[in-house]
């Protein structure tokens, strides 16, 4: 169908699986941060860089299998990400890098704001790239030339 086509073009499935993994890790660390004067909480946190590594393997599955034009992502899945019915499902663990508290709780504030702007900023970068996209397919359809 033609539809599918248009959405495993390009970028379009990668851009998805970044979209998805950043708007997820986003409310994690919405979640540390409400929690930071919580007696004995544990800050959760997902590695991004293990997720880099599965939509690189995943990236070059694909440039190997088609060139990489097209089709979808075979994304593998670990133990902090897995893909469900077209959902991402992201299993925190505890980050358990920083010093502990007198109350238990081991945040680290500096660490959660710069978390916060890089994974912003990511999630911006594929909405911004997705949005484009979009815009281009539109003008397309619609028969414009700009």
């Amino acid at each position: 169908m033609i539809i599918n086509d248009i959405n495993s073009a390009g970028a379009v499935p990668t851009l998805e699986k970044m979209f998805l993994f950043a708007g997820g890790r986003q409310r994690m660390i919405a979640n540390n941060i409400a929690n930071i004067d919580t007696p004995g909480y544990q800050m959760q946190d997902v590695d991004p860089r293990a997720f880099q590594k599965l939509l690189g393997d995943a990236i070059k599955d694909r440039r190997s299998g088609n060139g990489g034009a097209f089709g979808q992502l075979d994304f593998a899945q670990n133990s902090q990400v897995k893909m469900q019915g077209g959902r991402m499902v992201l299993t925190p663990g505890a980050s358990g890098t920083n010093i502990r508290f007198h109350d238990g709780n081991d945040r680290d504030l500096e660490r959660l704001m710069q978390q916060l702007v890089e994974n912003s900023s990511t999630f911006r970068v594929a909405a911004d790239l997705m949005r484009k996209n979009r815009s281009q397919l539109k003008l397309a359809i619609a028969q414009r030339v700009l």
